[in-house]
């Protein structure tokens, strides 16, 4: 079966990890649409839990006898091929249909249509993109890839033609969807899984900018070299942004104690408004920029820009403070790159503190072989960094690389750094170390987060 938003409202839908950040998002948009919705996961969660309270069908744990019912299927990467509702669903010819695809199909539901992808910053971008267009009262539906808590969580379902998601490039499925607004904020080298190297992701991003209309736009990052060359060959409306260079930048920068950016912002020569951003580091300065190009595209008002950026506190494990204890902060982030640590880092320094220790959780076996000379250079500024083993995620450990190994890369560079096996482990070796001042910051896209929730119980 194909799938028409808008006409299959009488077909039942079944996500196999409907728990998941991304997928139960597209189950509440269906459910708000008046549709049938079953799913399962590995476990019981709060989102699960509201999934139910919206009309889902939840069931813990995979079994061919959840789906016999169904009309169509929807997966993710991450679902082994040996899952017994996969297989069900294939030697019964139920309709099949990969997350990415799924979504493309919900988007042709509406017209304008905003896609933010990138290597980095996603999630935050869409978050602050949110943020104005709630402000500006355009009802949008929204896909985020954190919980936010303007939303309440990671999904919105808005009753009007706007539509804003990340777009992921893991895989290339942000080929799959129809951007009327297509957003690349930077493109480095990651998911080196799928992709061959940083040429075939470069031109990865390039069909991906082939999918906006002639009459939409394009918005893209003027100082990334990679991202001004795709804008170079767009044929559609384009608009760059940059701290000094693109047609939107930022002049006259200053921090205030917390290190939240105060800046003036430009189109070409003419000063449009002064922000004051409600989240720290410069990297958000250029997320507050991108956003700023769609606000200017939808027509926001001002005010709109301007609160909606002044009262965006972050998205959940974005530099996310998680508490104080004994005069100690605990802070969270996502960052599993080493260009994202990097501006974690960046932002922690600007943070009050006496010293900063990290406990970092690196996030795959292939991304940290792939990047392992860059992992061992993205750590200067710590006090001390306190080394989780690596989180397999959807991999199998082949023996080739550890975080032994990387321990030892990263204490020959001359950085004080430990290596733990546990989050017990490396909670007593923290909790020994921390004082009245200190930061813990706990980075990764794992579990790394349990590390800091411990120290503050």
């Amino acid at each position: 079966m194909s799938f028409n938003f808008i006409k299959d409202k009488d077909k039942k839908v079944h996500f196999i990890g409907i728990g998941g950040i991304s997928m139960s998002g597209l189950a509440a948009v269906l459910l708000n649409a008046g549709y049938k919705v079953s799913g399962s996961d590995a476990k019981e969660s709060h989102i699960t839990d509201n999934l139910k309270k919206l009309g889902a069908e939840i069931y813990i744990g995979h079994n061919a006898s959840n789906i016999s019912d169904v009309d169509l299927v929807v997966y993710t990467a991450a679902i082994p091929k040996d899952n017994p509702e996969l297989i069900y669903a294939e030697e019964n010819n139920i309709t099949l249909m990969d997350r990415a695809e799924f979504l493309g199909h919900i988007m042709q539901g509406h017209k304008y249509n905003v896609a933010v992808t990138g290597t980095h910053g996603k999630t935050t971008c869409t978050s602050m993109i949110s943020h104005i267009t709630l402000k500006d009262n355009l009802d949008p539906t929204i896909l985020v890839g954190g919980e936010l808590d303007v939303i309440n969580g990671n999904f919105r379902v808005g009753d009007s033609e706007y539509f804003i998601t990340e777009a992921c490039e893991y895989k290339a499925s942000f080929l799959k969807f129809f951007p009327y607004i297509g957003i690349i904020l930077n493109i480095d080298a990651d998911h080196l899984d799928y992709y061959r190297d940083i040429n075939h992701i470069k031109d990865t991003f390039e069909e991906f900018s082939k999918l906006v209309p002639q009459d939409g736009y394009l918005i893209g990052y003027a100082e990334d070299e990679r991202v001004q060359d795709i804008l170079s060959k767009s044929t559609c409306n384009i608009l760059s942004y940059g701290i000094e260079k693109g047609d939107i930048t930022a002049k006259n920068i200053s921090f205030d104690k917390k290190g939240c950016p105060i800046f003036d912002v430009y189109k070409n020569e003419e000063k449009l408004y002064t922000i004051h951003l409600g989240v720290q580091g410069k990297h958000n300065i250029l997320n507050a920029l991108c956003t700023i190009c769609v606000g200017l595209i939808f027509n926001s008002s001002k005010e709109a820009i301007t609160q909606g950026l002044a009262e965006f506190k972050g998205a959940h494990k974005r530099f996310e403070f998680k508490g104080d204890k004994n005069g100690v902060t605990v802070i969270d982030d996502y960052a599993h790159h080493p260009t994202e640590i990097k501006a974690s880092l960046s932002t922690a320094r600007d943070y009050p503190h006496k010293k900063i220790y990290c406990v970092f959780q690196p996030h795959t076996y292939t991304r940290t072989k792939a990047l392992f000379n860059d992992f061992t250079e993205c750590f200067n500024g710590v006090d001390e960094l306190i080394l989780m083993d690596i989180y397999a995620a959807r991999e199998k450990d082949t023996g080739e690389i550890s975080s032994q190994m990387l321990g030892d890369a990263i204490r020959e560079k001359g950085i004080s750094c430990v290596n733990v096996h546990s989050h017990q482990e490396a909670l007593e070796y923290v909790s020994k170390k921390l004082s009245q001042g200190d930061l813990l910051l706990t980075v990764g896209a794992g579990d790394v987060v349990k590390v800091g929730e411990l120290y503050l119980k």
